[in-house]
């Protein structure tokens, strides 16, 4: 349940995260400029339309999980529960938003150990409040697999609470105001011209993961297991490389406000050499180590223990390539060239990974194996 619902939430999340990438990049560019007064202005505008954002998409995707679960061959008894997490997940939209503007804003500024030490405290708790939602305690009734969205909703309104009481306390060099929240239209738009390519590319890469989803449903519950773990340890690969792409945006960002546009670009070049080099030392451990990885979630469970096995076998070398272009990546955007990670996405997805995938796995006696090669 938890698997099928994964690609879902990733996609509404992507949808609205344009925006708060595009208030990171305006803000560093500020600080960069050394202009307080713009960087306050930037950080209520992207707040505003975020909340805004995260509020609609919050009811569109509680209105059609059912609907989007089925057409994604997602039959009982998983059915039953994965509208359940779905809907619960959706519900919490907009306190996961806007926990990203705070932690964009100061990402933006410079300041990353602020976000670090709040969402260590709230995986703290989630990690509390998991098993007392799931298997429940004394008044709290047991809610299953629902209960796991109820520990991430509720650890991630306290987040956004947090953030929120930090930004308007005057904090971090940045003090926002409920006059600040009024519109200003063409800074909206600014925020909206860089984040509106830059939600597509994320959304093409989440919508990558709900079409992945289709092709590999048919294979049978074993082989979604296998990929649900799969892609959870490639995603927990990534995380260093999206924290390399944050700083390499930020860094670039706020030389390019600051005028210095030779030093942005040797951040570029130093943080994709070590990003390569990097995450192809971790792939190699992970293609070493792969199944002990894999059996570290499914103890017990041997077709998926294998198949696990196999996918990250075939993943594994590959990861200093991710590191390579989440660097690139955090270029293009600090630079405020988010078109062009847009079509590198969607090339990359849309020309190449889905029709080799859909080929190799419906045409030839790969089958499963097949999405793994693409």
């Amino acid at each position: 349940a938890v698997s099928v619902s994964f690609p879902l939430i990733f996609l509404m999340i992507a949808l609205g995260g344009g925006l708060a990438i595009a208030g990171s990049v305006l803000v560093a560019q500020y600080v960069g400029a050394r202009n307080a007064a713009k960087v306050n202005s930037v950080t209520a505008q992207t707040l505003l339309m975020v909340v805004v954002v995260s509020v609609l998409l919050s009811a569109v995707g509680y209105s059609l999980s059912p609907y989007a679960l089925q057409l994604m061959g997602v039959t009982r008894p998983t059915l039953g529960d994965a509208i359940s997490y779905l809907q619960v997940s959706f519900l919490g939209l907009p306190f996961t938003f806007g926990y990203f503007v705070y932690q964009s804003v100061l990402r933006g500024i410079g300041e990353v150990r602020a976000p670090v030490y709040i969402v260590f405290g709230t995986v703290m708790l989630n990690l509390l409040l998991d098993p007392l939602f799931i298997f429940g305690w004394g008044p709290i009734s047991a809610s299953g697999v629902t209960g796991a969205a109820y520990a991430t909703i509720t650890t991630q309104g306290i987040a956004m609470v947090v953030g929120l009481v930090t930004l308007f306390g005057g904090h971090f060099g940045i003090h926002l105001k409920l006059r600040d929240l009024s519109p200003d239209w063409p800074l909206m738009q600014r925020v909206v011209a860089l984040g509106l390519p830059a939600s597509v590319e994320q959304s093409t890469r989440a919508l990558g993961l709900t079409v992945m989803t289709f092709l590999v449903a048919p294979f049978g519950t074993s082989t979604i297991a296998s990929y649900g773990i799969g892609t959870r340890i490639v995603s927990f690969v990534i995380i260093p490389a999206m924290g390399l792409s944050m700083a390499t945006a930020t860094l670039v960002a706020q030389n390019i406000g600051a005028k210095n546009t030779e030093r942005a670009s040797r951040i570029a070049w130093l943080s994709a050499w070590f990003g390569f080099a990097v995450l192809e030392g971790v792939g190699v451990l992970c293609f070493v180590f792969a199944m002990p990885l894999i059996r570290f979630f499914v103890p017990s469970a041997a077709d998926v223990i294998a198949g696990g096995t196999q996918f990250l076998h075939l993943m594994a070398l590959s990861f200093g390539f991710i590191g390579l272009q989440q660097a690139l990546g955090g270029a293009f955007r600090g630079s405020g060239n988010t078109f062009n990670t847009m079509i590198l996405a969607m090339v990359s997805l849309w020309v190449l990974q889905f029709p080799i995938a859909y080929i190799l796995s419906k045409h030839t006696a790969l089958g499963e194996t097949g999405l793994w090669w693409a």
